[in-house]
């Protein structure tokens, strides 16, 4: 996988998974998430992750079904978490490649341009 901008990859499209998707090096995943603020790798490198505080739950009810639209769109759905009334998680892997695709860097840089309001 290419390390791409954020705008290169909010402009593109989740690609169909299924028997199509190459996975990712851990280390290309790595340089990767030097280009999106706030994710990072978990589960030995198989998932990507970003926490975020809201300003309450309405705030991350609205910003995870903001998530959950974007998601369906794009075909490709993330594990989304609300815990605490406004700790909101998501995590993102390819389940056909049983780790990290280019689709999931895609969906987190569109994720990052969704409107969200932060606690203060």
């Amino acid at each position: 996988m290419t390390v791409q901008t954020m705008e290169e990859l909010v402009a593109k499209k989740c690609a169909p998974c299924e028997g199509k998707a190459e996975a990712c090096s851990v280390e290309e995943a790595q340089d990767q998430l030097l280009r999106l603020q706030g994710w990072r790798l978990t589960r030995y490198g198989t998932r990507i992750r970003k926490e975020w505080v809201v300003k309450d739950f309405a705030a991350g009810m609205l910003f995870l079904r903001k998530v959950a639209d974007l998601a369906q769109t794009e075909d490709h759905h993330p594990d989304l978490h609300l815990e605490g009334y406004r700790n909101v998680s998501i995590e993102l892997s390819t389940h056909a490649v049983d780790g990290l695709s280019e689709n999931d860097f895609i969906l987190a840089a569109k994720i990052d341009a969704l409107p969200v309001k932060l606690k203060r």
